[in-house]
């Protein structure tokens, strides 16, 4: 998958590569993926486009804030021969014409107590106080159908009020995972496969560690093998 990207601004990284590879891993149990796909804050597309390459029943929709990366994703959906609709407009205050059966995403989740960068489209995309997170999860309950999907990554220091906002809008967690850096080092992001109305108990999957002996382990390896992408960096 060829993807362009912005050759100054903010850039997709590992953080959409392993949400991809939790969300195909989910779904797996299945049997008919097909239905209407939100990518919520699609950026250059990649996230998205990843779904609904693997999943061609699925209907792509986009939602996006910034033009740059609107015009990126539409782009990117052209160059790969995926069609999507773009909703163009902050995500907590879009009216939607319709309700999706997937909702996927790679939200800014970066605190805004932090040192933010000076670049504007960067700090739209790292940030949360660009989309708060119980304003993305409720707006999310609202946008799926009655046991919809939910598939999104996280600052795993938040899980505490990522689990408090998805009890409170009847999403329920329905498998996780935590990523590691190095086997001996604290968790740093989650992925939450949350559904609408579920009761279902939820399942903690294996953490998925990045490096071991200073290479990629052979999980990471397996990831970017079956993603596919590559990079053309582009000036806006």
């Amino acid at each position: 998958m060829v993807l362009y990207q912005p050759k100054e601004g903010y850039c997709y990284n590992s953080d959409t590569h392993f949400l991809y590879h939790f969300i195909c891993e989910n779904l797996k149990k299945f049997k008919n993926i097909q239905g209407e796909l939100l990518d919520i804050g699609s950026g250059s597309g990649i996230l998205g486009l990843l779904v609904a390459r693997d999943y061609s029943k699925l209907n792509l929709h986009q939602c996006e804030v910034q033009t740059t990366f609107q015009q990126l994703s539409l782009k990117n959906a052209q160059t790969n021969g995926i069609d999507t609709h773009i909703y163009k407009g902050d995500f907590t205050q879009i009216d939607f014409d319709k309700t999706f059966d997937i909702c996927v995403s790679n939200p800014p989740f970066y605190s805004e107590n932090v040192v933010k960068s000076e670049n504007e489209n960067i700090k739209i995309a790292r940030y949360n106080d660009s989309m708060p997170l119980e304003q993305f999860i409720q707006k999310c309950s609202t946008t799926l159908k009655q046991n919809g999907k939910l598939f999104f990554c996280y600052d795993v220091k938040q899980l505490n009020d990522i689990i408090l906002f998805l009890n409170k809008y009847r999403l329920n967690i329905e498998t996780m995972q935590f990523i590691h850096s190095k086997r001996d080092k604290d968790a740093t992001l989650v992925m939450i496969y949350a559904r609408k109305n579920s009761n279902s108990l939820t399942t903690v999957k294996p953490a998925l560690i990045v490096f071991e002996n200073e290479k990629y382990t052979q999980e990471v390896e397996t990831i970017y093998s079956k993603t596919k992408t590559y990079s053309i960096k582009v000036e806006l």
